[in-house]
């Protein structure tokens, strides 16, 4: 979907420095485009070099948000937060984005693609799939050019879920499951979630799509292929939800990080990390273990010093 025209355009991805950011401008940059970035973060060591502008988010300041997006063709959003952690909450989230896609309409920016999260709603009782239904609904009536993609479970090298299950199962003699473990989950590539991503920037069409690979386990299976990958086998025990996360919040504590929200035990229990439909992503999970299979878990991947350290 690149040609010529690609080459003196110049797109805005947010958190180029972040995880799924960081693969996205690295393929912008591939495919010959200009590339900005908005981030918490400016004063972080770009490993881009002057390849990526690097502005802050400026949420505060609409009008030096509005310069930083001026000049650009499209805007590819990833940013939201995880967790409520002090004043970044999902409620400041909707707000930050409103304000974020305002400035992208001001600044003369023609296209938006924002990441979601598959089967958000707005009746959900969980507010991190209620806000991503808020989101969709401002972007879909801002009046722009748009794209929203829904990833489920993203993996890869730098990835939290898959890495710290790993972690766990080299750490721990017991493996414990909450609930029966038969829920079920379709996890996607990050570079094919940045492959996604930055395709829906070149297209013109409007349109909503669930990023999922190829392969689709239940939470159980999931976990028996990555303890297969890792040569561990401790021993796996069923345990009320409420057990479960009283232990991963234990442990949080001990880490000083969060290792499952409340939220994402309850999105992933209730199947909504498992949407209908054909894959988006064409990477295999059970392929990515065997290649990563000596690295994977070797080190616990903390989500607060990710976001959150200077």
């Amino acid at each position: 979907m690149f040609g010529e025209e690609s080459l003196l355009k110049t797109i805005v991805v947010t958190g180029a420095f972040s995880y799924t950011g960081k693969y996205v401008a690295r393929l912008l940059l591939e495919c010959g485009y200009n590339v900005r970035t908005l981030t918490n973060h400016p004063n972080r060591r770009n490993t881009f070099g002057d390849g990526v502008e690097v502005f802050p988010y400026n949420f505060e300041n609409p009008d030096k948000l509005i310069e930083s997006l001026r000049g650009a063709s499209a805007l590819i959003n990833t940013y939201w937060v995880r967790f409520p952690r002090g004043a970044a909450t999902f409620g400041s989230a909707v707000r930050n984005t409103n304000v974020l896609i305002e400035a992208a309409k001001a600044a003369g920016i023609e296209r938006v693609v924002h990441v979601s999260i598959a089967k958000p709603s707005l009746e959900s009782p969980l507010g991190y799939y209620q806000g991503k239904a808020e989101l969709e609904r401002l972007v879909i009536d801002c009046g722009l050019s748009y794209a929203i993609v829904r990833p489920t479970v993203i993996f890869g090298t730098e990835d939290i879920l898959i890495n710290n299950i790993a972690w766990f199962l080299r750490t721990f003699p017991v493996f414990a499951i909450p609930g029966d473990g038969r829920y079920r989950l379709r996890p996607i590539y990050v570079e094919d979630m940045a492959r996604l991503l930055v395709d829906a920037a070149a297209s013109r069409e409007d349109s909503i799509v669930d990023a999922v690979g190829p392969e689709s386990f239940t939470f159980e299976e999931l976990v028996g292929r990555i303890a297969a990958a890792v040569e561990k086998s401790p021993g796996i025990v069923h345990v009320p939800t409420l057990v479960a996360y009283a232990a991963t919040r234990a442990v949080g504590w001990l880490l000083g990080d969060v290792v499952l929200t409340w939220e994402e035990y309850k999105g992933l229990m209730d199947g909504l990390l498992s949407p209908e439909g054909p894959a988006t992503g064409e990477t295999r999970l059970t392929c990515w273990l065997k290649g990563n299979a000596v690295t994977i878990g070797r080190n616990y991947s903390s989500e607060v010093a990710r976001h959150y350290a200077p």
